[in-house]
């Protein structure tokens, strides 16, 4: 893997300044506190005590201590200064996700976790405020709560994110990093790649994933923290999405959790029921316009559909023909839910819309459909409180009870992963070969800039020697000539810095160029203008 000799000023900028805020409680100053300050750690000691009693020698071998400290803290400053500089100046920003989903955390907590589309752009902003986090996305779904970030540090970038997830959910760090898992670069790529192949998903192949993946580029757009690597990442993603499902057959016998609620269902009715049993679906959202779907697919003829407006419900009896779908208000959902057998809950509340006491009170089902009114709750957060599971004739199943659809299926499941995973391997390796790519464009800049500075101090000291009186065509056709001279000389190296990543062997040159550019024109990150930054910023901070 190349080594990046790219640098975000801002973010050192920030870093350092907050390490300044607490330096005075560490042994070693930071090299963004003034190095005016004469306070020596040795005069902490008995020294002032002695002052009046001690030789004239004696303050000699103290001044002679005080300034050797002086020495010392002054190389130990150096070294500090190299080390802090050299870890952010050459050391590749890393990919890293942090996630917590149905295979590792139960829905009561992901439902604290969970974001709202509407907010992404805001939650990109606070993840890309945090001092090691350059880049940030989100994606949230029924299934998964996941996290991607560009961090400067891995350790410490993945520590604020996470304090950032238990400030906004409520949920203490430590619960957050019992069920959470991190994966790294080439590991969350490939992790982002299987969840938009649908590998990663409760049902095999489902399609809903992939266009959620999609959702996050669109609400994305024009948000600053959505930068080049994440997505780069997250389109990188939806084509892998699209090519596994092209170029195998794990759609053929796949289903989105929408399918897999309605054939729980009807696992959990009694076989000759299923063309008779009473369906209402509360909310005709994407989830519950699926559900419906998929109830016609089964064999239903009629069901209820309660939501808040009757244009969703409309447009929805306008695609499917030949079926009835009632409509009704979400006013008459508990006398809706009193003439059902099986109730689909998928709405965005954020509150129970059914509790134990209110479905206590419903008639009792008949013995035709085994006795049992069923809920089954797709929603997260939840619209049915699980407490209802303990009344006698009512049982309730959530998106976690799904996996009980898909058990059965789990050898040709895993045939189909060993296809799509083939895929998913190659294109990681182009995903990564293209981020290396993009190593060299901070030293295209660097180069320019190099190159620009000499023209203009060479334009200047020749139209200066020209006069002032020298005509505006003519100083226009030398700074031509300039730029002119420059341009051609820059061709050469420019076409050897870029490289599109397609052919290893043209990156690993390419790459090689870079740095021997860099060693040859000076162009790595100077301390030195990063200090002064830093001090001119603490300074202002200080005023």
């Amino acid at each position: 893997m190349a080594v990046s000799t790219s640098f975000s000023g801002a973010k050192l900028e920030a870093l350092l300044l907050k390490s300044a805020a607490t330096s005075s409680s560490s042994h070693l100053p930071l090299f963004c506190k003034s190095i005016r300050s004469k306070r020596i750690p040795f005069q902490r000691s008995g020294f002032s005590s002695l002052r009046c009693e001690v030789a004239s020698s004696d303050v000699l071998v103290q001044n002679d201590e005080i300034d050797r400290a002086k020495s010392s803290n002054l190389s130990a400053l150096e070294q500090l200064k190299t080390s802090a500089a050299d870890r952010y100046t050459k050391e590749r920003s890393s990919i890293v996700v942090i996630g917590l989903s149905i295979h590792t955390t139960p829905v009561e907590m992901r439902e604290k976790l969970a974001i709202p589309e509407a907010e992404w752009p805001r939650a990109i902003g606070e993840l890309c405020g945090l001092n090691h986090i350059e880049e940030a996305a989100v994606l949230s779904t029924c299934n998964r709560m996941e996290i991607y970030v560009v961090a400067l540090s891995q350790h410490r970038g993945v520590k604020e994110v996470t304090e950032w997830m238990s400030k906004t959910s409520g949920i203490p760090v430590s619960e957050i990093c019992q069920h959470r898992f991190l994966l790294y670069n080439n590991d969350a790529t490939q992790h982002i790649f299987e969840v938009s192949a649908g590998l990663d998903s409760l049902v095999l192949g489902e399609g809903q994933i992939l266009a959620q993946v999609k959702q996050v580029v669109k609400v994305g757009q024009g948000v600053a923290g959505f930068g080049r690597n994440i997505s780069g990442l997250f389109k990188h993603a939806i084509t892998v999405g699209k090519r596994v499902r092209t170029e195998t057959n794990i759609a053929a016998g796949a289903v989105s959790v929408s399918s897999a609620a309605v054939e729980l269902a009807l696992m959990k009715l009694p076989e000759p029921s299923h063309a008779t049993a009473r369906m209402l679906v509360i909310g005709a959202g994407k989830m519950g316009k699926l559900v419906i779907k998929h109830l016609v697919a089964k064999g239903c003829t009629k069901m209820v559909v309660v939501n808040r407006s009757e244009e969703r419900v409309t447009a929805i009896r306008e695609e499917i023909k030949d079926v009835e779908i009632i409509y009704k208000p979400l006013t008459e959902m508990l006398s809706c839910a009193a003439e059902a057998d099986v109730i689909f809950t998928s709405t965005a509340s954020e509150s129970l819309l059914f509790t134990k006491e209110e479905v206590k009170n419903l008639p009792p089902v008949g013995h035709d459909v085994g006795g049992l009114r069923l809920f089954l709750d797709i929603s997260v957060p939840r619209n049915v409180g699980a407490c209802i599971n303990d009344l006698e004739n009512v049982r309730v199943y959530n998106v976690d009870d799904l996996k009980e659809v898909v058990a059965a299926n789990k050898e040709d499941r895993l045939r189909k992963a060993m296809e799509a995973q083939s895929i998913i391997t190659e294109e990681s390796k182009q995903f990564e070969a293209w981020r290396d790519s993009l190593e060299t464009v901070p030293t295209i800049k660097k180069l320019r800039a190099y190159a620009e500075r000499i023209r203009m101090a060479e334009l200047e000291k020749c139209l200066s020697k020209m006069g002032d009186d020298i005509p505006k065509k003519t100083r226009r056709a030398v700074d031509d000539l300039s730029r002119g001279i420059v341009n051609k000389l820059l061709h050469g190296p420019m076409q050897h810095l870029r490289c599109d990543g397609s052919d290893s062997r043209t990156l690993s040159e390419t790459l090689e160029n870079m740095h021997a550019l860099n060693r040859m024109f000076s162009l790595e990150t100077e301390i030195a203008v990063l200090e002064q930054k830093i001090r001119a910023k603490v300074e202002q901070n200080q005023k």
